[in-house]
């Protein structure tokens, strides 16, 4: 697909300092196209409530509402993204019904309102409209834009406190107002197909372009000191996420090895007694580009994923990531993970894991290392974005 104009809102604001699937399919679709990227404005309480925050993502927002930089930028040649001059009022809180409804199209009109100005300065015409998981915000930006096609991309369960109270309600609803359903994991897709017929898994992409073997990257000063081999995970440490309890009875009985964690804790880890084990290494947050230095001086990678509603479906880019760098892989096994069959492996309980470890640290061969590299670079993007293609009908 050429030359058409983009549309897509998003949760996730192109300045977040983390990884973004939307800002990496707006770059993406860009390259062929033009895209306006629609940055999720600062509802009245945030903007409030953390005014003394260092995030890009919020300082960016909060200028633009001051009118201390302009509401417009252009990124590039055929990519420009917005943000709102305003605030909007906190609907999440209210309980679900005609209230927040009210209050969510009150919200939807001002923003939308907004948006069409900006269109029209632009000369952005016959254009296709992407809501990156946004159900509240975008609910109501198919009726107020009025897109030629629209699509919903689903990449999130909706299982949280955030999405609860009205997700439910909204998000069938939603998925039967799109003309299309995609999602990054065939989960996600499958659970929505009864409310869209044309629901697909069109994959993940992963922005591997750092990542590279040939790179020789620096052993990070806080690993100089840690004894190998290193089992390593990079992200964040949350409990809604990572089975800690598994961590700790593989660490607990695997003294001879260490285990680092990269990457914010929550509070449940920071309690945890792992932190009491003293081949357990938490090495807090770094800045994205920092962790691959990290990941490259792990004798093993892992993802020990908590399985739950929230994790059940989702697509764990930080498995590509570590098997870019060649490395051996050790997951736990849910459905999205069969997907990595024969390149990972994949264990459920602290034996399988244990045993998995052994296995991964015995050395192998370099065609084995080079087919985790080639099937890495086949969730790219570019793949991704084509089966998206693939599937609009216009």
């Amino acid at each position: 697909m050429r030359k058409r104009d983009f549309i897509i809102t998003s949760l996730q604001p192109w300045d977040m300092p983390i990884g973004s699937n939307a800002k990496d399919i707006a770059l993406e679709i860009s390259k062929q196209n033009r895209v306006l990227y629609i940055n999720t404005p600062l509802d009245k309480k945030s903007f409030l409530k953390d005014r003394n925050s260092n995030s890009p993502d919020y300082l960016q927002r909060y200028n633009v509402i001051k009118g201390a930089t302009s509401t417009l930028r252009q990124i590039s040649a055929s990519l420009w993204v917005m943000d709102y001059p305003f605030s909007i009022w906190p609907a999440n809180s209210i309980p679900d019904g005609k209230l927040f409804d009210w209050v969510n199209r009150l919200n939807n009109k001002k923003m939308y309102q907004f948006v069409k100005k900006t269109i029209k300065e632009i000369n952005f015409k016959n254009y296709l409209l992407l809501i990156d998981n946004d159900i509240y915000r975008s609910f109501y930006a198919v009726e107020y834009l009025k897109p030629i096609f629209s699509i919903y991309y689903r990449r999130d369960n909706m299982t949280s406190a955030f999405w609860r109270k009205h997700a439910p309600r909204l998000e069938p609803r939603l998925c039967q107002k799109s003309n299309l359903v995609v999602a990054n994991s065939p989960q996600l897709a499958k659970a929505v197909q009864t409310y869209n017929q044309y629901s697909f898994d069109i994959g993940q992409g992963v922005d591997l372009s750092n990542y590279n073997t040939n790179n020789s990257y620096q052993l990070p000063k806080d690993m100089e000191n840690i004894p190998r081999p290193i089992i390593g995970y990079v992200g964040w440490v949350t409990s809604r996420r990572l089975d800690a309890n598994l961590l700790y009875q593989v660490a607990l009985r695997c003294p001879q090895y260490s285990f680092v964690m990269v990457g914010g804790e929550d509070d449940f880890f920071k309690k945890h007694p792992l932190h009491s084990l003293s081949n357990v290494h938490f090495l807090g947050q770094k800045k994205q580009i920092e962790t691959i230095s990290y990941m490259s001086h792990f004798d093993v990678c892992m993802n020990p994923q908590l399985v739950n509603e929230i994790t059940i479906g989702n697509y764990p880019r930080k498995v590509d990531e570590y098997l870019a760098l060649g490395k051996p892989v050790i997951a736990t096994k849910t459905l999205t993970m069969d997907l990595f069959t024969g390149y990972v492996w994949n264990c459920l309980g602290a034996e399988e894991y244990i045993q998995a470890i052994n296995e991964a640290l015995i050395p192998t061969s370099s065609d084995i290392i080079k087919k985790r590299i080639e099937f890495a670079h086949t969730h790219t993007w570019e793949n991704s974005i084509n089966k998206l293609y693939s599937y609009i009908n216009i």
